[in-house]
């Protein structure tokens, strides 16, 4: 593929988080996408340590400094310490365009529960569900499990900042609310807990600035995640043959339109760029909003990547814009005095 434009792409792999290996994909693909679209992909492997290594080179990072001389980073980085506004932030500090949401939003969107309650101040519509921070479980359990009574059951335990399905458990009496909020509190201080919803679940990509040069954030056709598991749990999403995606989702034109309207609006909501992949609970007509990803799974077989496929755009044009789009953002913000 032709480009009048070559970058060279800082592509960011790996990190801190039980998503290493899942990042290792995802950048493995980011960085062939790239060289289809006529990019050279620098590869940056952060080790599960933190260390930024390039090939043998560790790499000694100064404000203003750059990375690589590379025009642009692509942090195709999952979960905590990569997902969460840490890497950003770097990103920030040594003056390097990047794709992806930004510090704010970043952090914002990796907490479920602040998340959450963002939505719901909005009033947007979601599954009930109930915070719990670890000294608080340590000293009122009997509160605690008082408390997330009061969502009925079956309940999903999650920490509140990690994604891929990691540490989440269903629990389907209150003899399993223990153990699975122990499992929870052993990746993460904070654990969501969430009534179960009902309904399909549905996903919708959205790729764009709320600010740009160009065209405004788009919303891609939504699409309807299958699988033959209880839940969409770890092993439906990464083992092969564990679910399936169909595109477009078998839903009514109306529902269709109103993922499309909600994931737009979320993406605005919690000022997010570049990119997102928004799931929804569907139940009938209504549609619940349940998480946003600013970085999801970036693999061409990933959801997010066919999600844009089916709508027109292929990945390494996918991986171009993107590219193309953390630019803009980064001349832009040079207009600004601070």
């Amino acid at each position: 593929m032709s480009n009048e434009q070559a970058l060279t792409v800082a592509v960011l792999a790996g990190g801190r988080s039980s998503e290493h290996a899942v990042s290792l994909s995802s950048a493995e693909a980011v960085s062939e996408g790239l060289r289809d679209a006529g990019h050279e992909a620098v590869p940056v492997l952060i080790t599960p340590e933190g260390r930024w290594m390039h090939g043998e080179q560790e790499l000694t990072l100064r404000a203003g400094g750059g990375l690589l001389g590379a025009d642009v980073a692509f942090p195709a980085l999952h979960g905590p310490f990569g997902e969460d506004g840490t890497v950003q932030g770097m990103l920030e500090t040594l003056d390097v365009a990047y794709v992806g949401a930004g510090v704010a939003a970043s952090a914002l969107c990796m907490n479920k529960v602040m998340f959450k309650d963002l939505l719901r101040g909005a009033g947007m519509e979601q599954v009930e569900y109930l915070g719990v921070e670890s000294r608080r479980w340590q000293e009122e359990p009997d509160a605690v499990l008082e408390d997330i009574s009061g969502l009925g059951l079956p309940v999903f335990v999650k920490p509140a900042h990690l994604g891929s399905s990691v540490g989440i458990a269903r629990a389907t009496s209150i003899e399993q609310l223990a153990p699975a909020l122990d499992g929870a509190f052993s990746h993460d201080a904070l654990v969501i807990v969430e009534a179960m919803a009902t309904g399909i679940e549905v996903e919708c990509g959205v790729l764009g600035q709320q600010e740009t040069e160009r065209e405004s954030a788009i919303a891609s056709t939504p699409g309807q995640i299958l699988f033959d598991s209880d839940w969409y749990d770890y092993s439906s999403k990464y083992e092969p043959g564990g679910m399936r995606l169909v595109v477009p989702a078998e839903i009514s034109t109306t529902a269709s339109s109103r993922i499309q309207e909600l994931a737009l609006a979320v993406f605005a909501l919690c000022g997010c760029e570049g990119l997102a992949r928004v799931d929804f609970f569907l139940d009938g007509e209504r549609a619940l909003v349940n998480e946003l990803n600013t970085m999801p799974g970036f693999t061409p077989t990933s959801v997010y990547a066919k999600l844009l496929a089916a709508s027109g755009v292929a990945y390494p044009q996918l991986v171009d814009r993107l590219c193309k789009l953390a630019l803009e953002r980064h001349r832009r913000r040079r207009t600004y005095r601070y």
